[in-house]
């Protein structure tokens, strides 16, 4: 994703009625939206966002919350009562018809909740009808409409008309026909909201893995939250035409702005929305591979656990170690720690979520351990961490140890070891 902003909002205001900039004024100075209805309809209020370039943007609202609304200006459907809309630096608001025309041909494009489709017209055909307008000659629109309807899943069915195809099949047509104009911004509203259940997640699913392969930049509506928490890099979630909070679907989830969002996310699957990332805790356990055997034995003694990860250079994760092996180590006045590493530890990397860590957590005595791209050791979440995001319960708390699994030698035997084969050192195995 891009630093890039390729869509600002600022300070939007929508209202439908009699006296609207009235009715702005008036919010602006701080009058209730319910005060206001004999003036106007406050549709959309003081909405400011920026969405950057590559990113899901989701946005998020009960019915009558103002999204659609809201989407409807940043295409130049229906113009700002106050405020402004900028798409790829051009601006939407206050313009010719003309200029408007350009910004939508070369920067923004809308997939509607009702596909809209041309029933006349085969499925090659509506995918290239934007380009047709556009003036893109026959055999060039035709085959840019064929490479995208294979990326949409539609190979073969280039010639069927609309009414042969299943809805979800036609969603991908209008999908297809947005994506055919190659813009650089993709407005979606309520696109998915019509499809069955199983058709829908399909739908989720292929529209992300399109993102990740065409970069493009995508606005999408919905009223449904798991689709919001599965989509989005980011959403803003709307009330009585307001933005309450703009944030990552972590951030919804675990840090919600008011009531309002902590109840709209109350019933949401955490575990289809939290990732690894969000919720590892700092691996306690850890111990370099050029430190050796002792200060191994140590760590693992001091935490009172039977195993630790072992970290090289760049803290890029080697393994693990348990303490019988390197108290044997120990015992035989090794220094060579590398030889009793086990490469058992289960591993994730922060994106991943917590509903595909199950096996890995249920299976590993050691907490799973996060590593970046690098394989760097980033955090670790034992099976009490896990259990208790899913629970929405904080770790917080004496009583949820972190640290395991639990030690295989006692504290007694490994001191009294580090004491005999201290080399210079009778207080080698005191504890501090």
């Amino acid at each position: 994703m891009s630093e890039m902003v390729a869509v600002s909002a600022r300070n939007l205001y929508k209202v439908f009625g009699r006296k609207p900039r009235e009715v702005v004024k008036r919010l602006a100075a701080g009058s209730a939206r319910d005060e206001l209805t004999g003036l106007g309809t406050a549709a959309v209020i003081d909405a400011s966002f920026e969405v950057k370039q590559g990113e899901i943007f989701v946005v998020m609202g009960l019915s009558g919350s103002g999204k659609s609304t809201l989407i409807r200006m940043l295409n130049g459907l229906l113009e700002p009562t106050s405020g402004t809309v900028e798409v790829m630096g051009s601006p939407i608001s206050g313009i010719s018809d003309a200029q408007l025309r350009e910004v939508r041909k070369k920067n923004v494009s809308m997939v509607f909740q009702h596909f809209a489709l041309l029933p006349h017209r085969s499925v090659r055909d509506n995918v290239a009808y934007g380009l047709e307008i556009q003036g893109m000659p026959l055999a060039e629109r035709r085959e840019r409409a064929e490479r995208i309807i294979q990326r949409v899943g539609l190979d073969g069915w280039a010639d069927k008309l609309p009414a042969q195809l299943s809805g979800g099949m036609q969603q991908r047509v209008g999908l297809a026909r947005a994506l055919a104009a190659d813009t650089d911004v993709l407005l979606m509203d309520e696109a998915f909201s019509a499809l069955d259940p199983l058709i829908r997640r399909e739908m989720q699913e292929q529209l992300v893995e399109l993102q990740a392969e065409l970069g493009k930049t995508i606005i999408f509506i919905t009223h449904d939250l798991n689709e919001a928490m599965f989509l989005g890099d980011r959403i803003a979630v709307m009330r009585d035409g307001r933005i309450v909070q703009v944030g990552t679907p972590n951030d919804i989830l675990t840090d919600p702005a008011n009531d309002y969002v902590a109840q709209f996310v109350q019933d949401v699957d955490r575990a289809r929305v939290l990732t690894a990332a969000g919720v590892m805790e700092p691996a306690r356990s850890v111990v370099s591979v050029a430190a050796g055997p002792r200060a191994a034995l140590r760590a693992m003694r001091d935490l009172q656990t039977s195993a630790a990860f072992v970290v090289g250079p760049g803290r890029r994760l080697l393994g693990v170690v348990r303490d019988k092996d390197v108290l044997r180590l120990v015992k035989a006045n090794e220094t060579d720690l590398s030889t009793v590493i086990r490469n058992d530890a289960a591993t994730v990397t922060g994106d991943v979520h917590l509903t595909d860590l199950f096996e890995s957590a249920v299976e590993s005595p050691l907490p799973v351990a996060v590593l970046d791209a690098e394989n760097r050791l980033l955090g670790a979440i034992p099976r009490v961490t896990l259990l208790a995001a899913l629970g929405n319960v904080p770790t917080t708390t004496s009583e949820l140890d972190t640290i395991e699994p639990a030690p295989s030698v006692s504290v007694e035997t490994i001191t009294e070891t580090l004491r005999v084969t201290a080399p210079n050192s009778s207080t080698e195995g005191t504890l501090v």
